[in-house]
C-alpha cells in the first residue's frame, strides 16, 4: 500500500461502536500501517442529510477523533480533517454537480434507502446531493483507493463516472478511484437487529466494562442449549461468537466448541471477558487522550490545513482545466 492514497471517514452523529471497530476502524490503522497515505474526512455537513439540525456537533466531533486516535490512526501519518473547514472541497461540489443529472440522482439506490429510513418529514436539496459532495470528497484529495461495504458501491461508481466525464470535457485530471471491499463482520447489535448508533443497540468504543459487560447481558439469543456458529440459522448466536473469536483472534467455530451446552450465559460471559480484555488498552489510550480537549483541537486544526492545501490545488487544477483562470 506504500505511495497509495485512501480516503474514509464518518458522519459526526454519536460514539462509534465496536460495529465499526471491527468492520473498519481496525482496516484503516491496517492500511495506515502497509504505508498508505490515508485521509480521514469527519463528514460534519453531512449530518444535515438525514436530520434538520446538527445536534451536539462539536461534542461528536471531538468524541470521533477520540476514538481515531484511541485505536490507532496517527495524525503524524494520516490527515484527519472536518468538511466544514475546507473550503476548496465544498467548492469543488459545484462543477462535479454540473456533470450529473437529476434523474441520475434520483436512481441512486444509496440515495433511496437513506430517503425511505430519513426522520424528516420533507427531505432536503442535500440529501441528493451528498453522493456528489462523497465524490468530491475522494476525488479533491486524489484517493486511489476507498475502503467500501457493498451498499456504498453505487457512490463509489458515480465518483468514478464524475472523474471520466470531467476529464472527457475538459481534460485529464482526475483518477478514477478503486473500491476496496472490506470482509466486515456482520455483528448485530444487541436486540438482534443491525448494529446502529440510532438504534442506540450498539456497544459504544468509550463504553465502560460494567456498562459492557450489562449490555452484554441483555443480548438477544435463542432457547437451544448447546452454543453453534450458524449464522444463517442462528443470527443473534452467532453474531456474539463471531465478536469473541474477532477479540480472541480465532476461528468462531473453535469458540462455539468451547463454550458447547454452557448454554446463553456462558457465551455472553465469554464475549464480555473478550471484549472488555481487548478493548482495556484503547479505553485507556481514550481516556488519556480526553484530559487534554485542547490538544484534540491542535490536531484537527493540522488536519484541516494539511487538507486545504491539497484541495486549493486541486480547485485550482480544476479552474485551470476549466478556463476560470482570470490573473
Amino acid at each position: 500500500m506504500t505511495g497509495i492514497r485512501v480516503l474514509t471517514g464518518d458522519r459526526p452523529t454519536g460514539p462509534l461502536h465496536i460495529g465499526h471497530y471491527f468492520g473498519s476502524l481496525r482496516n484503516r490503522v491496517r492500511l495506515q500501517g502497509q504505508g498508505a497515505d490515508l485521509f480521514v474526512v469527519i463528514a460534519d455537513y453531512q449530518v444535515l442529510t438525514d436530520r434538520d439540525v446538527a445536534e451536539n456537533l462539536q461534542e461528536y466531533v471531538e468524541e470521533l477523533l477520540l476514538d481515531y486516535l484511541a485505536v490507532g490512526i496517527d495524525p503524524a501519518a494520516s490527515t484527519i480533517f472536518t468538511h466544514s473547514h475546507v473550503a476548496s472541497l465544498n467548492q469543488l461540489l459545484l462543477p462535479l454537480l454540473s456533470l450529473v443529472s437529476v434523474a441520475e440522482l434520483r436512481r441512486n439506490p444509496t440515495v433511496k434507502d437513506e430517503i425511505a429510513a430519513s426522520r424528516q418529514a420533507r427531505v432536503s436539496g442535500l440529501m441528493f446531493t451528498y453522493p456528489v459532495h462523497q465524490a468530491a470528497d475522494i476525488l479533491f484529495c486524489g484517493a486511489d483507493v476507498v475502503p467500501v461495504g457493498q451498499d456504498q458501491l453505487p457512490h463509489l461508481e458515480l465518483t468514478r463516472l464524475l472523474a471520466r466525464r470531467f476529464n472527457e470535457r475538459y481534460g485529464q485530471l482526475f483518477t478514477e478511484p478503486e473500491a476496496l471491499l472490506g470482509e466486515a463482520p456482520a455483528l448485530l447489535g444487541v436486540d438482534g437487529r443491525k448494529m446502529s448508533k440510532s438504534r442506540k443497540n450498539a456497544i459504544a468504543l468509550g463504553a465502560g466494562e460494567d456498562e459492557t459487560a450489562n449490555l452484554i447481558r441483555r443480548a438477544k439469543t435463542d432457547a437451544e442449549r448447546v452454543i453453534t456458529y450458524e449464522p444463517e440459522r442462528r443470527p443473534e448466536v452467532s453474531s456474539l461468537v463471531l465478536l469473541a473469536a474477532l477479540c480472541q483472534d480465532r476461528r468462531p467455530e473453535d469458540v462455539a466448541e468451547e463454550v458447547g451446552d454452557g448454554g446463553a450465559g456462558r457465551l455472553k460471559a465469554v464475549v464480555t471477558e473478550a471484549l472488555n480484555e481487548h478493548l482495556r488498552p484503547i479505553r485507556a489510550r481514550r481516556a488519556e487522550l480526553a484530559r487534554d480537549r485542547g490538544e484534540l483541537r491542535r490536531i484537527l486544526c493540522a488536519g484541516n490545513e494539511k487538507a486545504n492545501a491539497v484541495a486549493d490545488r486541486t480547485l485550482g487544477a480544476v479552474r485551470d482545466r476549466m478556463g476560470m483562470v482570470y490573473s
